[in-house]
């Protein structure tokens, strides 16, 4: 008999509510949820393409072990072994740095891992930390750690209330927000403009998002640094700066004037390719705006001064009074694992970096990771006076050889690993080069509770969904995966008791907490295990909390499993101060790190022009990861991984539509098909970023069918934002001819 399920979709940062429709193990249907009090029935298509991953025959379901080059099927115990004969001796001769770890995207969508990670990489004991973060996001997380105290306090779009929206390098309408978690981004932004608010998008290319806005400005790639110093340089200029409430909470304004003295637009226009009246304008427009708010993304961040770019969005939003306030950049007040909404209110010990240094290029550590665009040559280079070499690799949902800079060199790299090991749903790319790969769970085998996206979202709420299928018998769930990995390399050995483990790690936490309530604390838990005691633990220590009895009314993970579609918590409202984080309980809005690096700004704004044609990625709402394009629901239609190329360039290179080109960079070189597009500034072409499935040894048939190039491939792996270790993947010079 048919039965629905209310599941929470762990896609993409939107994290949408859905209903499932089942019967058996099989999947009817899947809709947009419309009693979801966050998503209210809104879907994408990579919703609906849940129902392919959890059937596709691709998608690993026991372990893999290569023997003589092979990948053969292996039972659990028999993985397990594996990993003790190999890696505890590499561990035992050369200490927890021998070993680096690599996380990937998936494993932002789900607690099992996120919640249980930190505990496997302090029981390796190893510094070597590599994410995505540092493909992607983290000169946003530095420049707010340093701003407002912590890495994820990070201001988002008050989009139900703004009346002036400025976006620079952000494709919401594909994206349904990145560090903005905000599904239907197209209803809201017509509901805006339909209230008389305006859309300003900035952005080499005409996206989707430019395209429903008020205003396009096309803007030379790398060029944001220049546009936003001479918006900031316009409002001191004249006299346009009203800090409002927050002139009592807000350090170093005076020396942000001084910082950006040498920047008017009229400076600026030559690197960013808009004129300085219109940069003047745009600065007049925020700040007569009631309610505005700048927000920038991925496009600011994989640039060179990606940092500074981060910076002056808040900057901007700070000197025009619409930070916290509504319909302006706010703060979110997540229910659970926020750490804004931890310890006391107002001040705390804000954030820290470089507290170590890659050990081959002297790169600063940057909220406990490196770049990871110096995980080859970390592998590569023997062991030296600054530490040891990487010899064995343990990378979750990751992966890098398709989605970093130099992507053949790393490949190379992890071929000269004495041991690696995958947890991942795929025979990917990355993961053939691995010795063991253990799978995850299908999505719709798993519970769902976000930690991190609540705290980027345009509406506070809490939401839980559960699996729809059980998983399959003596598959174990991905924490106690991540715990026995833990066990295993502190000597407990592979046959350890994980609930006892496990029962040990909340005790630990709980006295931290709880102090002499410790006991009744975790009686209050009750017989929960796993997340599920973590999330209750939050949730009722959280903001909204019950307080373990305390307050009746307040928050519990069975009051929120109750309500079908979650807890709508209300708009957003003011944080400051009690979100703050810094040592001096104020707003920093000049941290030394980043004037420091303004000096780099001016040299770069008077060298030469780069020559050649500028390459940019772009977003698809049906490829949001490289594995997405195995799943036959999201991989049909028109090719995707095309050249995009305004007709005037094709003119002048001699490319046709729809023929093929050879892209090509100091780093390597590829061919692709050309599609021809006015959306493009001219002197600028598109690729979209995670293609390449033509690599031996990956099982993923339906991607290899169109396998496209792979833009990582031509990008430098030693190009990156020094101050967050970011990689540059935007406004790089490539050369282009016929094929």
């Amino acid at each position: 008999m048919p039965q629905s399920h209310y599941r929470i979709c762990p896609l993409c940062e939107a994290c949408c509510g859905l209903e499932v429709r089942s019967e058996g193990k099989q999947v009817l249907s899947i809709r947009g949820a419309e009693q979801d009090v966050f998503s209210r029935g809104f879907i994408c298509p990579k919703g609906v393409s849940l129902k392919d991953l959890h059937e596709d025959p691709d998608r690993l379901r026991a372990p893999l072990i290569k023997r003589d080059g092979v990948f053969v099927e292996a039972s659990w115990d028999e993985a397990f072994a594996e990993i003790e004969r190999r890696l505890l001796p590499l561990i035992a001769a050369h200490g927890g740095d021998a070993v680096a770890t690599v996380f990937g995207n998936p494993s932002a969508h789900k607690i099992s891992l996120l919640s249980y990670i930190p505990r496997l990489v302090k029981a390796i004991g190893t510094r070597n930390i590599f994410s995505a973060s540092t493909l992607d996001q983290m000169p946003k997380q530095l420049s707010a750690g340093l701003m407002f105290g912590h890495w994820l306090s990070i201001p988002v779009p008050d989009i139900e209330r703004c009346d002036y929206l400025l976006m620079l390098g952000a494709n919401p309408m594909v994206s349904n927000g990145s560090l903005w978690t905000v599904p239907d981004y197209r209803g809201k932004s017509k509901a805006m403009r339909e209230r008389g608010g305006r859309i300003v998008v900035i952005d080499p290319r005409r996206t989707e998002t430019a395209a429903q806005a008020d205003e396009h400005l096309a803007i030379r790639p790398g060029g944001d640094v220049f546009l936003l110093l001479g918006l900031v340089h316009t409002l001191f200029d004249e006299g346009l700066v009203r800090l409002g409430r927050l002139a009592e909470w807000t350090n170093g304004v005076e020396a942000v004037q001084q910082a950006v003295a040498a920047y008017p637009p009229e400076r600026t226009a030559a690197g960013c390719g808009i004129d300085a009246a219109t940069q003047r304008r745009l600065a007049r427009e925020l700040a007569a705006a009631p309610r505005a708010c700048v927000y920038g993304r991925l496009g600011t961040c994989t640039q060179r001064f990606g940092s500074l770019n981060s910076w002056l969005v808040d900057v901007l939003n700070v000197l025009t009074g619409h930070l916290d306030a509504a319909g302006g950049a706010m703060f979110p007040k997540a229910a659970a694992f926020a750490a804004n909404t931890l310890g006391k209110p107002g001040s705390g010990k804000g954030v820290a970096t470089g507290r170590r240094a890659s050990r081959v290029s002297g790169a600063p550590e940057v909220f406990g990771e490196l770049p990871i665009t110096c995980l080859a040559e970390e592998i590569e280079t023997a062991d030296g006076p600054d530490g040891v070499q990487v010899r064995a690799l343990i990378a979750i949902a990751a992966n890098p050889v398709l989605s970093a800079p130099n992507g053949p060199r790393l490949a190379r790299a992890l071929e000269g690993l004495d041991f690696m090991l995958s947890l991942d749903i795929y025979l990917n790319e990355t993961s053939r080069h691995a010795d063991v790969i253990l799978p995850g769970l299908s999505p719709l085998e798993d519970l769902h509770f976000d930690m991190a996206f609540p705290q980027f979202s345009f509406r506070n709420h809490a939401r839980f969904s559960g699996p729809v299928f059980e998983r399959p018998a003596g598959t174990p769930e991905e924490w106690e995966t991540i715990l026995r990995l833990a066990a295993l390399v502190e000597g407990r050995g592979r046959h350890v008791d994980i609930a006892a483990l496990d029962d040990a790690a909340i005790a630990a936490d709980v006295q931290k907490f709880a102090g002499e309530q410790a006991g009744a604390v975790l009686a209050a838990l009750g017989e929960q295990r796993g997340p599920e005691r973590l999330i209750d633990l939050a949730l009722r220590s959280g903001p909204y909390g019950d307080r373990f009895g305390l307050k009746p009314e307040g928050l519990s993970l069975t009051k929120i499993k109750a309500a079908d579609g979650g807890i709508d918590l209300g708009p957003l409202q003011p944080r400051i101060p009690e979100m703050l984080r810094t040592p001096t309980g104020r707003i920093e809005l000049a941290p030394p790190l980043l004037l420091g690096d303004l000096p780099q700004v001016a040299a770069a704004l008077d060298a030469p022009p780069v020559e050649g044609m500028l390459l940019i990625g772009r977003r698809d709402m049906r490829s949001g990861n490289s594995w997405m394009h195995n799943l036959p629901v999201l991989a049909k239609g028109p090719e995707r991984c095309t050249l995009l190329v305004h007709p005037a360039d094709a003119a002048r290179l001699g490319l046709s539509d729809g023929g093929r080109a050879r892209l090509a960079t100091t780093t390597g070189a590829g061919l692709v098909r050309v599609e021809l597009s006015e959306t493009l500034m001219p002197g600028v072409v598109s690729l979209p970023h995670g293609w390449g499935h033509d690599l031996p040894g990956a099982r993923l048939r339906q991607a290899a069918e169109r396998p496209g190039l792979n833009m990582n491939a031509l990008l430098d792996d030693g190009a990156r934002d020094p101050l967050s270790g970011n990689a540059v993947l935007s406004g790089v010079a490539v050369q282009i001819a016929p094929a």
